[in-house]
């Protein structure tokens, strides 16, 4: 009986191992050159600013379009914090904002830290 306790422990113990290995090598990291990304900067500031229209969606949008929410979120996080400029930022609401301007959604838990 204690034997069957130690092997069904061990089985346990093997899937939480493989599946923590497998949540750390799906770390996020920017596949695109965030100096390009610079231009998403510009568009977050069009979108805070008062202006008449609608701010381009291109080159920003055409740039992320390729890559799943959390790459996406990954990249403009770091491109954000690069390049504030003198803007006054609430990080999440503002990384939210432009995301969902270019049609993506903020990953549930994903933090965007300073």
């Amino acid at each position: 009986m204690a034997s069957r306790t130690v092997a069904s422990m061990a089985f346990l113990l093997s899937l939480n191992l493989l599946f923590f290995t497998l949540v750390s090598s799906t770390s996020t990291s920017c596949p695109k050159d965030t100096v390009k990304l610079g231009v998403c900067v510009n568009l977050l500031k069009d979108l805070l600013s008062v202006t008449v229209g609608t701010p381009p969606k291109t080159p920003c949008c055409s740039l992320i379009a390729g890559l799943v929410d959390l790459e996406a979120a990954a990249c403009l996080c770091t491109t954000i914090k690069a390049d504030v400029a003198g803007i006054k930022l609430n990080l999440p609401i503002h990384l939210s904002l432009l995301l969902n301007y270019c049609g993506k959604k903020v990953p549930q838990g994903f933090k965007c830290s300073y």
